[in-house]
């Protein structure tokens, strides 16, 4: 309790754990359908095109939170336009526009500001790269992913499990994953102040593989998803505090492990069954 207060009476660690749970929790209730889709990868491959936008926005001045959003909806829309032809599978088409997104950003950075502190906190994270106008920004559009998924949970349920079925009931599939897509982007740009583009992914897809160890219903693994998210990375962050490791890498252990925890009881239901 002590090590909270303390933490607590710092503002930069209070920012942090505001944006980090508002982030958490989007993040770990669209990889639900993420991962169920398949698409678990995509926060892989739109974190390395946020950082490709935010070394460009970087170099030339502009804002490095704000220029990345437009920037990487573009791109998770271009992405499933490309999967929807069938042309190019959908891991091959997350690895090709993540690779070159990533090479981009590697190159402007080298050619202009080189590697600052500020390029190394979006590649890796850093807790005290949350401003108060990045914690408003993030307040906002969290209220706006949250409210959306809510209110559009039966037709995602309905997409994310079988699209024929959705769009012979009317349902416009097209325009569900593009949704789908474009929250994920914004939750994407928005964690990666805290997490790096190395590691936001793992926001997206940990708690919900965490979740379908022991839960098997859509809701029951949305809801636990949404609780696992927001305990790991507070658990992470007093890790971090305590150990003065980086937040990012905290976070991401300590998913791991309620993951390891999950499956042995996983495995021990099955035998006692």
């Amino acid at each position: 309790m002590e090590m909270l207060r303390e933490m607590l009476s710092y503002p930069f660690l209070v920012r942090a754990l505001v944006g980090g749970v508002l982030v958490s929790l989007c993040a770990s209730l669209l990889g639900v359908s993420l991962v169920l889709k398949r698409y678990s990868m995509i926060g892989d491959g739109l974190s390395h095109v946020s950082f490709g936008a935010l070394s460009v926005a970087v170099a030339i001045g502009w804002s490095p939170l704000k220029v990345p959003i437009p920037v990487v909806v573009l791109a998770a829309f271009f992405l499933l336009r490309i999967t929807e032809n069938g042309k190019i599978k959908s891991d091959a088409a997350i690895a090709m526009i993540s690779a070159s997104a990533l090479a981009i950003g590697i190159i402007v950075t080298s050619l202009t500001t080189g590697m600052t502190t500020d390029v190394s906190s979006y590649m890796f994270g850093s807790i005290l790269a949350m401003s108060r106008e990045d914690v408003r920004l993030a307040m906002l559009l969290s209220a706006v992913v949250l409210g959306l998924f809510v209110f559009c949970y039966n037709k995602i349920f309905a997409v994310t499990f079988d699209e024929s079925f959705a769009r012979a009931t009317g349902v416009r599939v097209s325009w569900y994953n593009i949704l789908i897509a474009v929250l994920t982007a914004v939750t994407i740009v928005l964690g990666m102040r805290m997490m790096g583009a190395m590691l936001i992914s793992s926001l997206v897809i940990f708690p919900a593989l965490t979740s379908m160890r022991m839960l098997k219903s859509f809701r029951g693994v949305v809801i636990s998803s949404g609780i696992l998210a927001v305990v790991c990375f507070f658990i992470g962050m007093v890790i971090s505090y305590g150990l003065s490791t980086p937040a990012g890498a905290s976070v991401v252990v300590v998913n791991l492990a309620a993951f390891g925890l999950f499956s042995a009881a996983h495995g021990v239901r099955r035998i006692a069954l």
